[in-house]
């Protein structure tokens, strides 16, 4: 019982904040709109019992996705109002992207109750454990059978770091603006400070 009310109290709250995402003026109330529909569809997963993914999507997506959106939208100086009067504009476009993407979905939906596809390896050494977590079956899975793969992808991430990090890496223009530690650790207290004594009503000469 406590399962079914759970569910419905999730989805409920998954498609509420969907459409808060797309009707919201504000595009800053729309990045927090879309954490909340995040969080609840982790919970969604949690009560499949599908554990993985749900950490995935706090994690990745609520942690890192979506904290970069909303990091972007509040530091870029974007004219919304511009935006939204192009909105006409490009209405025509948005529907047939809508139409087509429906589409795929009744195809989908179609090809789905027609029968599934046999996926996996006939040996059986990708079946599920027994007895074990859904986190537990996808570590022995990656580190087993799918080890290489894994290191590869964490290989070209890393790659792709330290490219980002060299494309956006600009030396300075000019050494002003850089501080010299060793002449700063150099200079000695009489050429710090200088002690002045001026009479009253006079000022200090710079």
């Amino acid at each position: 019982m406590i399962q079914t009310i759970a569910f419905y109290l999730f989805a409920t709250i998954v498609i509420a904040s969907a459409v808060m995402v797309i009707t919201a003026r504000n595009p800053v109330h729309s990045v927090l709109w879309l954490i909340l529909s995040f969080f609840n569809a982790a919970g969604l997963m949690v009560l499949v019992g599908a554990e993985f993914i749900a950490m995935l999507l706090v994690v990745v997506y609520v942690g890192a996705v979506a904290v970069l959106f909303l990091f972007v939208v509040m530091m870029l100086d974007i004219d919304f109002a511009e935006l939204r009067a192009g909105f006409m504009k490009n209405f025509p476009l948005g529907i047939a992207v809508a139409l087509i993407l429906l589409a795929e979905l009744v195809l989908g939906i179609g090809a789905y109750q027609t029968g599934a596809i046999e996926l996996g390896d006939p040996s059986g050494v990708g079946a599920p454990r027994v007895g074990e977590s859904n986190i537990e079956n996808i570590g022995a899975l990656l580190y087993t059978k799918y080890l290489f793969l894994f290191e590869a992808a964490g290989i070209v991430l890393l790659v792709a770091m330290i490219g980002a990090i060299v494309l956006t890496h600009r030396p300075p223009k000019s050494r002003r603006s850089q501080q010299d530690v060793g002449k700063q650790n150099r200079r000695r207290p009489e050429e710090a400070t200088v002690m002045k004594s001026p009479p009253v009503g006079e000022g200090v000469e710079l």
